[in-house]
């Protein structure tokens, strides 16, 4: 694992920890050369999860890619950190393999990401659900909105 500060590739465990309950390990380093401590995670190797895009293309799952998507529907949002974003996307991945879901559309992973985002703030999910269901007119906003108000 190469140092992200001075990029110097070997680095010592410092400490070791289970990091929640989706299979993964959660590892502080320090790099042998600059002495800067960074944390790497390892994942168990399984089959991976495949994408399926609206056009009929597929991928492979992608963590970074939603991270990216779920942190543009959050920016300026102080009360979705980091960590949580990290936790959105955990819960999502270990739902699809918790229900054994090797293939899933892009619709439906969308869908799951909303299902949380709608819990933790409302502005993130409307921004989330305009690029994830292409809205393409003010009214779709409404619609997005009114079981928001309807809670209220």
């Amino acid at each position: 694992m190469r140092c992200p500060s001075c990029g110097h590739p070997e680095s010592k465990v410092v400490d070791s920890r289970p990091s929640d309950e989706f299979n993964s390990i959660r590892r502080r380093r320090e790099c042998l050369n600059c002495q800067a401590r960074f944390t790497t995670y390892e994942r168990l190797g399984d089959n991976p999860i495949v994408v399926i895009k609206r056009d009929g293309s597929s991928q492979v799952f992608d963590r970074e890619k939603l991270y990216r998507g779920i942190s543009s529907a959050c920016a300026k949002r102080p009360n979705i950190t980091h960590e949580k974003k990290t936790e959105i996307i955990d819960w999502v991945e270990a739902e699809l393999r918790n229900k054994n879901i090797l293939e899933i559309s892009s619709q439906d992973l969308g869908e799951l990401v909303l299902e949380r985002l709608r819990g933790i703030d409302v502005v993130a999910y409307i921004r989330f659900a305009s690029v994830y269901r292409d809205f393409q007119t003010v009214e779709e906003f409404k619609d997005a909105l009114k079981g928001f108000e309807e809670q209220e």
